[in-house]
């Protein structure tokens, strides 16, 4: 019981900037981190939910109440996940060695790439948060909790890129049969109670989700051998927006 406690701690300690009791980061406390994942989005889920509730009843303009739900999640977070979908950018523009790749994605310096992607996303994002409306939001709001399940079954799943690193700490540590499971749990539980609340945009959500999580594992086999935690920082972050690009589109033509 003590080390699914101190792996809840270490799962919201290291994946969000939400207040947690110190936690020793021993491997024997690491071992269920990846269970514990998916509630980080829960909250960060339901306080954009809750957000974006109070906001529409508010008299604040359109452009600053989208910008505040843009960056709601990178604030919760501390753009743990933002800094690998940039560092991964860098590494994937340079069309280098698998060696060099994993080399530029640990180097601290920005390259031009990632400055262009995070623009670019940034752009993206904003466009699309301006049209999201109160029969979206439920679902987008959920896919906060998906992306964190498929990015924690990659992580037991998946063949690490490097021996080293965040990703392969977390998952050495995993008990990852357990893992599995309760991951497996999780996402079944998470698309029936979708698919009840809301049938057609919950289809659009996995549909478009299960195409990205393809490319990911694609992806990061081809270019870099396998997964590493900025990898599954990009997978995050593209599954969230691609989703809710998906369910506004799909809104818009229904």
């Amino acid at each position: 019981m003590k080390n699914l406690f101190n792996s809840c701690l270490i799962a919201f300690s290291m994946y969000s900037k939400i207040p947690m009791p110190k936690s020793d980061w021993k491997k024997e406390n690491m071992t269920y981190v990846m269970c514990f994942f998916p509630f980080v989005g829960c909250v960060i889920g339901g306080i954009v939910w809750l957000s974006f509730l109070l906001l529409a009843k508010s008299n604040m303009g359109q452009p600053f109440q989208t910008v505040l739900l843009l960056l709601l999640p990178v604030a919760l977070t501390g753009g743990i996940h933002l800094d690998g979908f940039l560092d991964t950018i860098d590494a994937l523009s340079s069309f280098q060695s698998k060696e060099r790749k994993l080399e530029i994605m640990k180097d601290p310096h920005m390259g031009a790439f990632a400055v262009i992607g995070a623009i670019a996303y940034f752009f993206m994002a904003y466009g699309i948060w301006a049209d999201v409306t109160i029969e979206t939001i439920g679902v987008i709001a959920c896919s906060f909790v998906l992306s964190r399940i498929l990015s924690g079954l990659s992580v037991v799943c998946f063949p690490m890129a490097k021996e080293s690193g965040l990703a392969s700490s977390f998952a050495n540590a995993a008990q990852k049969k357990t893992t599995r499971i309760v991951l497996v749990i999780y996402l079944l539980i998470l698309c029936v109670t979708m698919l009840l609340y809301q049938p057609f945009f919950s289809a659009i959500v996995f549909a478009t989700a299960s195409i990205v999580y393809g490319y990911y594992f694609y992806t990061s086999k081809k270019n870099f051998g396998g997964i590493t935690g900025d990898l599954a920082g990009y997978f995050l972050q593209l599954c969230e927006l691609l989703v809710t690009i998906a369910v506004v589109i799909a809104s818009k033509i229904s």
